[in-house]
C-alpha cells in the first residue's frame, strides 16, 4: 500500500551531538559521541543489546538528557521534554484501546490544538477530521476508521502507532525497533509505508533494529554503536559510542543487497584519546 495524500512539508531538522556521554551513577552507558546528521537523512541504528542504541533515542525523544556534552537541533540545545517536533514509534503498540482508530489519530490534533479541553470542536473538529481520515486512507486504514485498536491484526495496530506519530507532522521521527514483532510479509509492507511517508514528508527518522538487512534496506545512513574499551574488573567503566557510520546507497523501492555493491564502511578513529 502506497502511502499517498497531501506532502506534508515541515521545518528541517539538523541534529548535531557533541561529546554525549550518558552516566547513570558509575554506569557509563555512551561516551565521547558525535555526530552530524543532516535533514531528511534516514538513520538506522544496529548494535550489540544493552549498547546505548535505545538510550540515544531517548535523548533525541528528550525524556532523558546527556550527562556531557550537547545535543543541539538546528543549532538549538534540545527541549528537556517529548514534544510535536518528535514522533516516536515503540515495538509494543502505544494505542489507547477505549478509542477507535480514528479517535486514536485525531487525540493527537485534539491535544496540539486545544491543550486545556484536550477536545476540538466545529470547523476546527471538522477540518481535524478530514485531516485523519486523509492519512488514514494514505495507510490503507480507512475502512478501519470506527475498529478499535482489539479488533486490528498486528500490521494495522502498528500502522495505526505511526499514523499517531506523523499526524502532527513532526521535524523527528523515532523508530525503536517497530517491526520486530511482526510476521515477514507485514514488516515487508511496513518497510514501504514508512518509506513513502518519510518520501512525503522532510522529517528526519532514526531508527533502531537488530536487522542488519532491514538497515541496509531502509536506511540511507548506517550507525553502529558498540564499545571500544573494556575492563573485566569493571564492566560498566566505559560506554558505547558510533565505531561505524556508513551513507548508503539505495533506490526508493529498496532492492536486495548485493554484496558486490555493499557501501565500504567507515572505521571511525575509536582508538584516539578521551578528553575528560
Amino acid at each position: 500500500m502506497r502511502a499517498r495524500g497531501p506532502s506534508w512539508r515541515t521545518n528541517v531538522a539538523r541534529v548535531t551531538a557533541k561529546g554525549i556521554w550518558k552516566t547513570y551513577g558509575d554506569h557509563v552507558v555512551l561516551e565521547n559521541v558525535n555526530l552530524e546528521v543532516d535533514h531528511h537523512e534516514f538513520v538506522t541504528i544496529v548494535g550489540a543489546s544493552g549498547c546505548g542504541k535505545t538510550t540515544f533515542l531517548k535523548m533525541l525523544l528528550g525524556i532523558e538528557m546527556p550527562s556531557r556534552g550537547k545535543l543541539l537541533i538546528d543549532g538549538q540545545p534540545f527541549v528537556a521534554e517529548p514534544n510535536a517536533d518528535r514522533g516516536i514509534v515503540f515495538q509494543r503498540y502505544s494505542l489507547f484501546p477505549h478509542l477507535t482508530v480514528l479517535q486514536n489519530v485525531l487525540l493527537g490534533l485534539e491535544l496540539q490544538r486545544s491543550r486545556l479541553l484536550g477536545k476540538l470542536f466545529g470547523t476546527t473538529r471538522r477540518n481535524a477530521i478530514a485531516q485523519a481520515d486523509q492519512l488514514l486512507e494514505s495507510i490503507g486504514l480507512a475502512s478501519a476508521r470506527d475498529r478499535y485498536p482489539a479488533q486490528l491484526s498486528g500490521g494495522m495496530q502498528q500502522r495505526l502507532s505511526i499514523a499517531q506519530s506523523v499526524i502532527r507532522k513532526p521535524k523527528i521521527l523515532l523508530l525503536d525497533e517497530p517491526f520486530g514483532a511482526l510476521d515477514p510479509g507485514i514488516t515487508l509492507d511496513l518497510h514501504k509505508l514508512i518509506l513513502d511517508l518519510w518520501a512525503a514528508n522532510d522529517m528526519t527518522i532514526f531508527m533502531i533494529t537488530h536487522d542488519i538487512k532491514e538497515s541496509f534496506q531502509l536506511g540511507t545512513r548506517l550507525l553502529v554503536f558498540d564499545k571500544v574499551r573494556h575492563d573485566p574488573q569493571a564492566p560498566e567503566a566505559y560506554g558505547a559510542r558510533v565505531t561505524y557510520d556508513l551513507r548508503l546507497k539505495r533506490t526508493a523501492v529498496p532492492p536486495e543487497p548485493s554484496s558486490s555493491e555493499a557501501p565500504q564502511p567507515r572505521k571511525l578513529n575509536v582508538h584516539a584519546p578521551v578528553s575528560g
